[in-house]
């Protein structure tokens, strides 16, 4: 199960590594505008096009339209190494107690980063719907899990391609910035001084120094820097999100003011 939007950069190579893994690939596209679509349908995917609602559910939305109760969740940018797709081709599905996590291998271009945030990454990527929930988060979502599971790691990693270079990077952790104040602002949560502006160094300091992202040479420096920078804008537009009639929830059509004002903030210059 594949939730897609212009993810035509890796979409290839995450197609051909879960070949063979499934009796169906379900990509779940909302509005792509690259080949996405045409490279998934080359492959044999079944296309399912909706909008995008978020991360969390859209890929609830995908998870409920699967034909199999096994469900294999990846992304765009997450290529199958070798030694994952023969685990999971040796896993035990009459085991529906067990959910599995998968470690990550993430990337900055072509370079992997081994320390700071991105450097001991794994997530649960593979359950049996019937027995977890995915939340419907805008963005961050979680899978719960019901009483009576144990969770198993699989040898291998995915092969995560983050981002292409510095713009990328800003331009997703602004998005992710917006998002995530968006969550909290629905949560209830408020912006504090202190959150504003203590956390964002001790981010830096944590990842940089704390987990060792000094040792990733510079592009271990961006991503201590591109954290803290997430970090102040994600507080700073809390903030505003109480203040400006800018940003208020128009739950009817699903989408905050503000989220259409990111759209247009977020275009490519020509």
């Amino acid at each position: 199960m594949i939730i897609c939007k212009n993810g035509s950069s890796h979409l290839e190579e995450t197609l051909v590594s879960v070949q063979g893994i499934g009796e169906e690939i379900l990509l779940y596209d909302s509005g792509s505008t690259d080949d996405s679509v045409k490279i998934a349908k080359a492959y044999g995917a079944i296309i399912i096009q909706s909008t995008w609602e978020g991360y969390g559910r859209n890929r609830y939305k995908a998870a409920q339209l699967a034909k199999y109760d096994w469900i294999l969740m990846i992304d765009t940018d997450e290529v199958l190494d070798e030694e994952l797709r023969a685990a999971i081709l040796n896993i035990d599905l009459t085991a529906e107690h067990i959910v599995y996590n998968m470690r990550y291998k993430n990337f900055y271009g072509n370079t992997r980063i081994k320390f700071g945030e991105w450097g001991n990454d794994s997530h649960i990527r593979m359950a049996n719907r019937r027995r977890v929930r995915i939340d419907q988060e805008i963005v961050h979502e979680k899978l719960f899990l019901q009483p009576g599971l144990y969770i198993h790691s699989l040898n291998g990693f995915i092969k995560h391609y983050t981002v292409n270079n510095s713009i990328d990077y800003a331009r997703k952790m602004m998005e992710y910035a917006w998002l995530s104040a968006d969550k909290y602002k629905q949560q209830g949560k408020h912006a504090s001084a202190i959150k504003i502006y203590f956390s964002p160094p001790f981010a830096f300091l944590q990842n940089y120094i704390f987990k060792l992202g000094f040792l990733d040479g510079w592009k271990g420096f961006v991503c201590a820097a591109m954290t803290a920078w997430y970090t102040f804008m994600k507080y700073t537009k809390l903030k505003e999100l109480g203040k400006s009639p800018l940003f208020t929830v128009n739950l009817k059509n699903k989408e905050t003011k503000f989220l259409r004002k990111r759209k247009q903030l977020l275009k490519p210059v020509s």
